[in-house]
């Protein structure tokens, strides 16, 4: 069956990528899971490239990939530390996985994405918000910075005030094409409904 993809702001990133009038490659940092995004790209005539951290994501992804006849070309890999060349992407996101780390982290991993961009290229991020009502909870280890337990594990969350990323894009001298501000109510562990908040971007590495 054909997989169905219900993020929207992947599409509008998938848009933006098809009116840039680069060569149709695209890197996935954190790539894993049972429906990675690639496959989305992949539908439509990109090349794929994917790294994540986790080998229990990568052998979930894997799965997916048999399942569908395809392949990603997803390995594992350190987003902090990516193993390929200056310009190789033309394109590059990390979809709800870049604030599973501190804020320094996250500074040096957007460091690596922009080096393997080419000029022009475009990059897909998203933040968790200080407006998300899990905003505050667990053990605070830095500034919006949070270990909360999920799946019995703690998991380091960092969440950004709205116009945090501006600060951090405009150091790094990325150009910012896109911003969306998005809440919404979602299903909560053990029942109800908790509030949810991210910030979307879409960026631009200088020509």
């Amino acid at each position: 069956m054909k997989p169905i993809f219900r993020q929207n702001q992947l599409f509008t990133f998938l848009l933006y990528c098809n009116g840039q009038g680069l060569e149709k490659n695209i890197l996935d940092c954190g790539a894993g899971g049972m429906l990675p995004p690639l496959a989305l790209f992949k539908e439509h005539g990109y090349e794929t490239t994917g790294i994540d951290i986790s080998e229990k994501a990568i052998e979930r992804a894997n799965e997916f990939q048999n399942e569908q006849g395809i392949n990603l070309n997803i390995t594992k890999g350190d987003m902090k530390a990516l193993s390929f060349d200056d310009n190789s992407f033309s394109f590059c996101y990390s979809y709800n996985t870049i604030f599973h780390m501190s804020k320094k982290e996250i500074k040096k991993s957007l460091e690596e994405m922009k080096r393997v961009l080419v000029p022009g290229g475009l990059m897909f991020i998203n933040f968790v918000s200080t407006a998300d009502e899990r905003c505050g909870r667990g053990e605070e280890v830095g500034a919006g910075e949070y270990y909360e337990m999920e799946h019995g594990e703690k998991v380091l969350h960092s969440y950004f005030h709205e116009n945090e990323g501006e600060e951090i894009f405009e150091e790094l001298g990325l150009k910012r094409i896109y911003k969306e501000v998005r809440k919404r109510i979602g299903p909560k562990r053990g029942g109800g409904f908790v509030t949810l908040g991210y910030i979307d971007y879409i960026l631009e590495k200088p020509l």
